[in-house]
């Protein structure tokens, strides 16, 4: 099947096809570094490190570059209430907000070039859009004529007559036209500037983005995406300043991120509901968050909520134990040939062609999802019919799940205990040990639970059970999940 996106530009599902073959080049709007990164943050850049991924899993070799807003009016009121300079408060907060996005388990990008470092790339674009005509000097200022750019509202469908009617026209604003923008601006007590053809100033925000995916990716590149809050105005002037001081086609294809919504509301500092990354992490594993994220087309405005959370971690719970067997099956070493391991197999392949289709209809990850859960539930007949299956066919499996799963995000080296077990877990395991046992101190997480464990069958033994209902409560409420076999007890560490 032939990969499909949905093309904002057109409005519709089109085949994709490269501007270079074998290569994508993407460039996405990235923060303004005046706080810590939000949710709203991680869910767009959640959904293009899945694009990226699905395209490296198809063979391309992806060139990503992501802008960072040192230079912003935001920033300058954040670092002049704190009394700092504007440049050195970006630079700590870009630091903070790429943290928390690695923390989050988000790749980065291969690029992330800073407003203050290219402007001289912007004053030599600002320059070309007044060569050609579509730009012009007011009192220091430097403005792009939207009049003269006549394919101005081409992403977003607006037409500007329509923009116009019923917009006042101040006398003394210094645009010709009101949806004139910023190219550049004269500089402000308080504010950093840099010295211009115009006198000493700033960039104005649409600039830097057309400026830094010219330079680094060069025209047309293939993809160009953002949340879908910045379709207009920021899209649509990129296209216009790009288009205008080139002549040149601008992005081939536009990918609009649905936006994030709290328990049915708008995420909004007015309402108050911005949640951290760094705070919801402190609560919720990072695969756990991502999983969330998975489970929502790009394309569609997912609710975030505690309860979808944990819904979320109830999901990776199956998808784990289904990946435990696997392994278990793998070190087992039989080699049996039962027909089963036949039907298994073909199953391996139908797995991996629908989430292949669902990807390739414009990165349809719920359905990938849908597919995922299909497959475990395949595994889980599989072993309950078969008693000793074939390792090969098992490690086959194993394999193909783990692929398609990082697709998703999932199954990142750093969760393959479930992420990091604190100290204060730790502690609070040796006291509740110390109990049942004096030889607690020194031991590790595994070692404390296989004695809370022995403890718990020789209560059982005893018919002692408000002793192993006690043990196994109190382990489950420190998120270890326990369960009683043919073979004893096992335990695993559960989602948080």
């Amino acid at each position: 099947m032939t990969l499909k996106i949905y093309n904002s530009l057109t409005r519709k599902k089109e085949d994709f096809k490269p501007v270079e073959k074998g290569k994508i080049k993407m460039y996405v709007c990235g923060m303004t570094v005046y706080s810590d990164a939000h949710i709203g943050h991680a869910r767009t850049y959640f959904a293009f490190d899945i694009i990226r991924r699905y395209f490296e899993y198809k063979g391309f070799k992806v060139t990503y570059v992501q802008n960072i807003t040192d230079v912003d009016d935001k920033i300058i009121a954040a670092a002049n209430r704190e009394g700092v300079d504007p440049l050195e408060y970006s630079k700590k907060f870009t630091t903070k907000c790429l943290d928390d996005l690695d923390h989050l388990g988000i790749r980065r990008a291969d690029l992330y070039p800073k407003a203050s470092e290219t402007i001289d790339d912007m004053i030599k674009l600002t320059e070309e859009i007044i060569k050609k005509g579509y730009g012009y000097e007011s009192d220091g200022d430097v403005y792009f004529s939207v009049e003269k750019f006549t394919e101005y509202g081409k992403l977003s469908g607006q037409k500007l007559d329509d923009l116009m009617s019923g917009v006042r026209i101040d006398p003394e604003d210094k645009k010709h036209n009101p949806f004139d923008f910023a190219l550049w601006k004269s500089s402000k007590p308080g504010e950093p500037s840099w010295a211009s053809p115009w006198g000493r100033g700033r960039p104005g925000w649409h600039i830097e983005c057309s400026a830094m995916s010219s330079k680094f990716l060069g025209l047309p590149f293939d993809i160009h995406g953002g949340g879908m809050d910045l379709r207009f105005p920021h899209h649509e002037n990129e296209i216009a300043q790009a288009e205008a001081a080139t002549g040149k086609e601008f992005a081939r294809y536009w990918i609009h991120i649905g936006l994030l919504t709290i328990n049915g509301e708008k995420m909004s500092k007015s309402i108050g509901n911005i949640v951290n990354v760094k705070d919801l992490l402190s609560r919720w594993e990072p695969e756990v968050v991502r999983f969330f994220f998975a489970q929502a087309h790009y394309r569609s405005p997912p609710d975030f909520s505690e309860k979808a959370l944990e819904n979320s971690k109830k999901g990776l719970d199956r998808i784990y134990r289904i990946k435990e067997k696997l392994e278990e099956c793998i070190a087992k070493k039989e080699k049996s040939s039962e027909d089963a391991n036949k039907e298994f197999d073909e199953a391996i392949s139908e797995f991996k062609s629908s989430f292949e289709s669902a990807m390739d209809d414009d990165f349809n990850t719920p359905q990938a999802v849908s597919s995922i859960f299909d497959f475990v539930n395949t595994g889980n007949r599989f072993f309950e019919k078969v008693k000793n299956p074939n390792s090969n066919i098992c490690k086959k499996a194993h394999d193909t799940f783990i692929k398609l799963g990082n697709i998703l995000t999932l199954f990142q080296d750093e969760k393959k205990d479930y992420g990091k077990i604190h100290d204060d877990i730790l502690k609070q395991l040796r006291k509740f040990a110390s109990s049942y046992t004096t030889d607690v101190e020194g031991k590790t997480i595994e070692d404390v639970i296989d004695l809370l464990l022995e403890a718990r069958e020789e209560a059982r033994n005893k018919k002692d059970w408000n002793t192993a209902d006690s043990i196994r409560n109190n382990l489950d409420r420190l998120g270890f999940e326990i369960q009683d076999t043919a073979e004893g007890p096992v335990w695993r560490k559960k989602m948080i």
